[in-house]
């Protein structure tokens, strides 16, 4: 049992739950920033070897995400509960924008995206 209810089991009821917690627009965006920035710190780490880009990445993709969940969707950020299945999720839904595909699994769903 969790703050929220009952605490979800598999990954697959996870998913939609999490859709749902990240029903805006802006708050798929701050998260596509913060990502985004996630990743560009990793590569820049990579090519310079310049352990601080390694460092700042998870601060990047933390300050968007719960900026956007205490400022746009004003809840409680899924990964306080749910750490790696938030973790996999946020990758998840990035790289589904990227390809043009989260818009079907929004509506999948229910979500208004």
């Amino acid at each position: 049992m969790t703050a929220d209810g009952p605490r979800i089991a598999t990954y697959g009821a996870f998913w939609p739950f999490y859709l749902g917690e990240h029903a805006r627009a802006a708050t798929r965006a701050w998260h596509f920033v913060g990502t985004g920035l996630v990743l560009a710190a990793l590569a820049a780490g990579i090519w310079t070897g310049d352990w601080r880009l390694f460092a700042i990445a998870p601060v990047c993709g933390y300050l968007f995400a719960w900026i956007s969940h205490f400022f746009v969707e004003h809840n409680r950020p899924a990964t306080f509960t749910y750490p790696l299945w938030s973790l996999v999720s946020d990758f998840r839904m990035f790289f589904l924008y990227v390809i043009g595909r989260l818009g079907p699994e929004l509506r999948r769903y229910g979500i208004d995206g």
